[in-house]
């Protein structure tokens, strides 16, 4: 009977340890997030669509690609520069955006953002033009990776309805590899 007493108060040692190790688990480790969660340079790709209307007055859809760098200063304030590529049915913008001319990227990008304590927030960037495009966002591997939906494209023509989101991973030193 010592036997059994003993196997018994073993196993529910074990147990306890294994249902105290499945309810951390299960609290998902977030730890909450602020504006300081989201600092440092990101890397984005951006892909979606918007609908344009062409000189007959018919909307068409307009593919969008493009890659972004971003900066995130940790207390709310962003910069930015893009390089974002359209099907060739779009119309070339009256009045072009400051381009670096040794990149190609657009420059002069600058905005705002805000991270909820639930690891959610939005952002909004302000490039010249002047065209203002309006961001959700929720961040993932604590502040690491980003993924965002556009709420909201203002052209200088307007607002123009947009199905555009992208993904994007902070920049971090590069581990090199030993032979």
């Amino acid at each position: 009977m010592r036997g059994f007493a003993w196997k018994a108060m073993v196993a529910g040692i074990f147990l306890m340890g294994v249902m105290g190790a499945v309810a951390k688990a299960q609290d998902g480790g977030n730890e909450g997030c602020s504006d300081a969660t989201l600092k440092g340079d990101y890397a984005f790709t951006v892909s979606g669509t918007i609908w344009m209307t062409d000189v007959t007055g018919t909307v068409q859809p307009v593919q969008r690609e493009g890659v972004a760098m971003t900066h995130f200063d940790g207390t709310g304030g962003l910069t930015q520069v893009d390089y974002v590529m359209s099907s060739p049915n779009a119309k070339k913008p009256p009045v072009p955006p400051p381009t670096d001319p040794v990149t190609g990227f657009h420059t002069d990008e600058t905005g705002t953002y805000k991270v909820y304590s639930d690891c959610t927030g939005t952002f909004t960037i302000d490039s010249p033009g002047p065209t203002t495009i309006t961001v959700s966002f929720v961040l993932s591997n604590r502040g690491r990776s980003i993924h965002t939906i556009v709420t909201s494209l203002a052209l200088p023509t307007g607002p123009v309805p947009a199905l555009i989101h992208s993904e994007g991973h902070k920049l971090g030193k590069i581990q090199e590899m030993s032979d």
